[in-house]
């Protein structure tokens, strides 16, 4: 919670300090500073969501909400509810909406179009649940909405639409072609025949709450991401021997050239009977 606390006071100093520099600085920042600050709150929400920052469950949700302002986009109190299902039903069809459709799958085959595909990842990241598995909004969700508007109104007041760009751009920029977002692809496309999960062992984990260990997290969700680096090393035996990854500019790279990895390069399963699916559905999903 310190870290959420500490990077959003962070993200606003530099909007700050940046708000009168020339367009290329500016739009340099927005990318490279912006865009890795608050890609990093999306991982802290996605920490949040595992309710791991704070003692409560409700406290979670408030410090997730908190960690999602200065994206500019609401988006904490959706994510929570669909990444439990994630979880719970990883590659299910229709229910996992981390899966991409398969219009996507169809489309995005050639080298120029995964490149646009990684640039309009926020959008498919967003938008895809929507289609896919829309859900009833609940007041966490209206909650999410109200504080974030509040948030965006008062940046506009204080900076002008510049600074609200900054931070909306920065979110935009770094889901999009940017190092950090690497770990949406290496976390589950298949690169190896047979293993659907991957870890990744580099640098950028200190920026991402550890989610690079993703075979440790899947493993064992509700522990920490500070402590997935002990897991790995009491069970060395078993993740040291599993095909990982230490650079995620390098798995971009490979799903952008190779022409036999594309957005149909997931897990894929049917397990649940459509009334099962409907149930779920039904009930507002795993989650509230």
């Amino acid at each position: 919670k310190y870290k959420v606390l500490f990077w959003v006071a962070f993200q606003l100093l530099s909007l700050h300090l940046l708000h009168d520099a020339s367009w290329q600085t500016w739009l340099f920042c927005c990318y490279t500073l912006s865009g890795s600050i608050n890609h990093m709150m999306t991982l802290a929400m996605h920490e949040l969501s595992h309710n791991l920052g704070a003692k409560g469950v409700t406290q979670n949700r408030i410090l997730a909400i908190f960690a999602n302002l200065p994206m500019g986009i609401p988006a904490a109190a959706s994510f929570k509810r669909y990444h439990m299902e994630h979880h719970k039903f990883q590659g299910e069809d229709v229910v996992d909406v981390d899966v991409p459709t398969e219009f996507e799958g169809w489309f995005f085959r050639t080298t120029m179009r995964k490149v646009l595909w990684c640039f309009l990842q926020p959008a498919f990241y967003s938008l895809r649940p929507l289609a896919v598995s829309p859900k009833e909004p609940t007041r966490w969700e209206f909650i999410n909405i109200a504080c974030t508007i509040v948030f965006d109104l008062m940046i506009v007041h204080v900076w002008g639409i510049s600074g609200l760009l900054y931070l909306v751009l920065g979110t935009l920029f770094g889901m999009g072609l940017h190092p950090v977002a690497g770990h949406f692809i290496a976390e589950h496309y298949v690169m190896n025949e047979g293993q659907e999960t991957y870890s990744y062992y580099g640098p950028l984990n200190w920026l991402t709450f550890n989610v690079g260990y993703h075979n440790e997290h899947h493993d064992f969700a509700n522990i920490s991401g500070k402590h997935l680096p002990a897991v790995r090393k009491v069970a060395a035996e078993y993740y040291d021997e599993m095909p990982h990854y230490h650079s995620w500019i390098k798995v971009i790279w490979d799903y952008i050239v190779d022409d036999g990895i594309s957005p149909y390069s997931r897990v894929k399963r049917v397990t649940m009977e459509k009334e099962e699916i409907e149930k779920l559905r039904a009930r507002g999903g795993l989650v509230k």
